[in-house]
């Protein structure tokens, strides 16, 4: 079992190697971006949920931004950085980020509440109905 993982090692090495000096990308750069963005991605859906049902619109903005920049931030390294890149890998990163941005535009779209005091927080600040039963003596 252990030569099997040396050679997957060993394999993956070599592929990192090869992307390095053929494409002028890091792949460790790249894992490290990616893993380094990922909290500011979960934090930013969480705050834009929150700006959403408070309703504040600078927050929405800063927020989707935010994550929107966190959702990109390793493919733009590989746009800047990379060279002798094929043309449709520019196309398919143009696509993530087109297609991330879209999708950011419609949920914003769809998640605004519709009428005043129908937000989800006023829901729940509201006391639970009474319950109808009566007590017998």
């Amino acid at each position: 079992m252990e030569w099997f993982i040396h050679v997957v090692l060993a394999k993956i090495g070599d592929l990192m190697r090869t992307a390095h000096e053929n494409y002028g990308v890091d792949p460790v750069v790249f894992l490290v971006i990616y893993l380094a963005s990922a909290p500011f991605f979960y934090y930013s859906i969480f705050r834009m949920v929150r700006a959403l049902a408070l309703r504040k619109q600078q927050g929405i903005l800063l927020w989707s931004t935010v994550f929107l920049g966190s959702t990109a931030a390793p493919f733009l390294y590989v746009l800047l950085f990379g060279r002798n890149l094929a043309w449709w890998v520019y196309v398919v990163i143009g696509l993530l980020i087109g297609q991330g941005v879209y999708s950011l535009i419609r949920r914003l779209r769809k998640k605004r509440p519709a009428a005043v005091g129908k937000t989800p927080l006023a829901e729940m600040r509201k006391e639970p109905p009474a319950t109808g039963g009566s007590k017998k003596k």
